[in-house]
């Protein structure tokens, strides 16, 4: 048996995102466990262990029984809560605890994936008592975990892999977010269009399209005379929609024209990440 062909390339990007994160933390002292990443809360030991979370659960291991501490200022709804809790339970864990249970995971996850045999439609477990198809959560997967390797790259000063298998993915999961984004979030007017010129490792320029019924629509096609456009680098297109810095804080980076409250609007909302 072997992985259906749809479900592969999120497999491969998993896989150089993993074995990435496993590289970037091997040679590391205790004190850089400890540094801050552009993830809100979270430093290198709390996005590594979130990530040996997320595969311990991918895997099928049941979560921790874990009483989370009432002062965590950057957990505000149930996502986050749930989300802590893989957290929390290593937040004490050594370099060589951390970095063991990582191998270990990443092992069985690799035995897990060339044994996988199920339909990308088949329901598997999903957050909050969620069911998602396996195709959906692996996909998720290997968004998140690039997404975390980044976050990792920052902290730890060491950028690269902007355009790598898992770079493709998080392109596709994101840009699936922008008519969301443009059409309700910030309410652009009806029968308008906005338009994003994104340069750098990756490049796309994409159309945001709204109806009369203000249903917003992803397209390929420039537009003339759009309401508003962006132009910026695929870095910090990833920041933004991460939710990893704030439009205020990149301003430099972002050219945007068109309506001033519009474009203010889309940018405030870009954060597409929970």
């Amino acid at each position: 048996m072997s992985l259906h062909p749809t479900l592969q390339p999120y497999a491969d990007a998993w896989t150089h995102s993993i074995e990435a994160i496993s590289e970037l933390v091997q040679p590391l002292v205790e004190a850089d466990w400890n540094r801050r990443t552009p993830c809100p809360g979270w430093s290198v030991r709390d996005v590594v262990s979130h990530v040996i979370g997320l595969d311990c659960e991918m895997y099928g291991d049941p979560r921790p029984i874990h009483s989370l501490p009432r002062d965590l200022f950057h957990v505000t709804n149930d996502l986050q809560r749930y989300m802590e809790m893989q957290v929390d339970v290593r937040r004490h864990h050594t370099s060589p605890e951390m970095t063991s249970e990582l191998e270990y995971t990443v092992i069985r996850r690799n035995r897990q994936l060339r044994n996988e045999s199920r339909q990308p439609t088949t329901m598997v477990r999903g957050a909050l008592s969620t069911t998602v198809t396996l195709e959906e959560s692996m996909r998720t997967h290997a968004f998140n975990v690039w997404v975390h390797e980044q976050d990792l790259r920052a902290a730890l000063g060491r950028p690269g892999n902007l355009d790598s298998p898992g770079a493709h993915i998080a392109r596709d999961e994101l840009l699936a977010e922008l008519p969301a984004v443009v059409a309700e979030k910030a309410d652009a007017p009806r029968s308008s269009a906005v338009v994003f010129d994104v340069h750098g490792p990756i490049e796309f320029l994409r159309t945001i399209r709204v109806d009369m019924a203000g249903r917003g629509t992803l397209e390929t096609a420039p537009a003339l005379g759009p309401a508003a456009a962006f132009t910026l680098d695929w870095e910090t297109y990833v920041r933004l929609a991460c939710g990893r810095v704030t439009a205020e804080a990149v301003a430099d980076r972002v050219k945007a024209e068109g309506e001033p409250e519009l474009t203010a609007a889309i940018l405030r909302n870009f954060a597409v990440t929970k």
